[in-house]
């Protein structure tokens, strides 16, 4: 398939720039066999006992830094990982590529040394005794994806992050996560609804388009994660008793199909770059909960890969017309395949 087959146009005032009100005040369009408009808090009508969630428990790190060279010159910083106490790999935003060696300043005099360069990202040394990520929460800023076009605000470090985040390593936010709040999640579970977690920590690469015109010839940004055995067991017990496994984000379907990449689920941690777009065979999920996502973009790909191209882009025109807020402070989908089910 070609990229201009994921291609859209958007209006600008259906960008999502600051959260809903309520997490799960949201809409929520459902797409299988019929497609209907809905309200978040339905997904509790949805969803049956013995079902499976899936959720991705990543925590956003406030990633984005702002400091100067020793000339004065202006620099900013997004942390795409953490590698020990003091190191980091980063992007750096300068009016000149650094070199090996210089160093910046941040605003407290934190001295930090360009290590090494491995492609776009560099290899920083936080020159103190201070944690890399004490010296983020106390003054990093929340990485705001681009399309929402603001400074990051105290409001931001809470909701964009899901009220579950428990593992510090993601720059963006697993935004279909968001819509949850604790009492939706509690009625999840006292109607019967099984739940469990993985890691993905989510990178700066989730932002990058697709370039390539033939998008077989596209190479995934790679990404960290951890499947653990007792999701695996979870997953063959709930389909032996019939359930559905229910992934939480594209980002829990990336990783739960990386598990079974050799057709049986698995624990795994470790890379991944799995790419998935139309003609993927999927082995683990039935149903997925997820966000709009961007024209021509790798997401897009994935939950078309699941329902039908056209059945997809026909869902987005469908959204656009209803006045759907898009994007990752926006409204969301619960997809279901006659093929998965």
């Amino acid at each position: 398939m070609k990229l201009s087959d994921f291609d859209y146009i958007l209006p600008d005032e259906l960008i999502a720039r600051y959260p809903a009100k309520n997490r799960s005040g949201s809409r929520l369009l459902c797409l299988g066999d019929t497609l209907t408009h809905r309200k978040f808090i339905d997904i509790l009508e949805l969803l049956h006992p013995n079902d499976l969630l899936v959720f991705n428990d990543t925590k956003v790190i406030p990633a984005r830094l702002f400091g100067s060279k020793s000339t004065g010159g202006k620099v900013e910083l997004l942390v795409e990982r953490i590698l020990d106490n003091n190191q980091v790999l980063a992007h750096v935003h300068a009016n000149r590529s650094p070199k090996i060696g210089s160093c910046f300043y941040l605003e407290n005099n934190i001295e930090i040394k360009v290590m090494d360069r491995k492609d776009d990202l560099f290899q920083l040394e936080f020159v103190t005794d201070e944690a890399v990520l004490d010296i983020l929460n106390q003054m990093g800023h929340i990485p705001l994806p681009p399309y929402i076009d603001r400074n990051d605000q105290l409001l931001d470090r809470e909701r964009y992050q899901t009220v579950y985040a428990k593992h510090d390593g993601s720059v963006a936010a697993p935004t279909a996560g968001l819509h949850f709040d604790n009492a939706l999640i509690q009625a999840l579970q006292d109607k019967g609804i099984k739940m469990a977690f993985l890691t993905l920590h989510v990178g700066a690469g989730t932002f990058l388009p697709v370039r390539v015109e033939n998008i077989q010839e596209h190479h995934m940004h790679s990404e960290w994660i951890d499947v653990p055995q007792d999701i695996c067991d979870l997953i063959v017990k709930t389909k032996a008793q019939g359930g559905r496994v229910i992934a939480v984000g594209t980002t829990t379907v990336r990783s739960l199909e990386t598990a079974a990449k050799e057709g049986r689920i698995k624990p795994f941690k470790g890379e991944t770059n799995i790419f998935i777009y139309p003609e993927f065979k999927f082995k683990v999920i039935d149903a997925m909960i997820t966000n709009f996502h961007l024209p021509k973009s790798s997401l897009l790909m994935l939950v078309s890969a699941f329902v039908g191209h056209e059945k997809m882009m026909a869902a987005y025109q469908e959204a656009i017309k209803e006045k759907y807020r898009f994007f990752s402070y926006g409204d969301a989908m619960y997809i279901q395949s006659s093929a998965q089910r």
